[in-house]
């Protein structure tokens, strides 16, 4: 069997760059703040998940300054995501990994619920399917898996939209290859999402709005 290779797209936690959607609702300090929390959580559970290597995928690339102030585990392998789209960007990860000879993960860092079983139970998954898909509740995905490479899988998708889902998995089935769907999760892309952060992160997430009276 092959192994599995979960690749986790991430942008640098900084203000202005990281989870800008939430930043009407949290501020640019606050969303990145809560960008670098589940950058963490992501990274501890790939690794608890223990289904193969795991590799940051990161924006700016991974050798810059800012990288080093996250103190990342030594275990996680680094590389750069490059240019162009999303599904750009994804398609040359996948690529790369299924022409070494290792299945892959790709996730991002967006869906706190995504944890070591999920993910366990998506690299079993790729035991018996050649594909395997994590939908989320607002269409789109917060996991990919893939044992075979095709590039309509990432090409012309209107990434970020209630469509990608449902198109991925159209084209995944026009290929004709074997697919496993997981159970739906909720990722935290808008400030609407917050209510799916897992309870104490609720508590410990400062919205300004309803942080008190501000000075005139």
């Amino acid at each position: 069997m092959k192994p599995v290779r979960t690749v986790i797209f991430a942008k640098a936690p900084q203000p202005g760059l990281a989870k800008t959607r939430l930043i009407p609702a949290l501020g640019s300090a606050g969303a990145a703040a809560l960008a670098r929390r589940m950058l963490g959580h992501t990274l501890r559970q790939a690794l608890a998940a223990g289904t193969g290597p795991v590799e940051l995928c990161a924006t700016p690339e991974a050798c810059d300054s800012v990288w080093r102030t996250l103190d990342l585990p030594e275990a996680v392998h680094r590389s750069h995501q490059g240019e162009g789209d999303l599904g750009q960007r994804m398609a040359r990860a996948a690529q790369r990994v299924l022409t070494g000879g290792e299945a892959v993960l790709l996730i991002g860092t967006d869906c706190p619920d995504l944890d070591a079983h999920a993910l366990r139970q998506a690299a079993a998954a790729l035991r018996q399917a050649d594909a395997t898909l994590l939908p989320t509740f607002d269409g789109g995905y917060a996991l990919l898996g893939l044992n075979r490479f095709h590039p309509c899988l990432f090409d012309g998708l209107a990434w970020s939209t209630s469509t990608v889902a449902g198109e991925t998995l159209a084209r995944l089935q026009q290929l004709g290859w074997t697919v496993q769907l997981l159970p739906m999760l909720h990722d935290i892309d808008e400030a609407a999402d917050l209510q799916w952060l897992p309870p104490a992160w609720r508590e410990a997430t400062v919205i300004p709005d309803a942080a008190g009276p501000t000075e005139p």
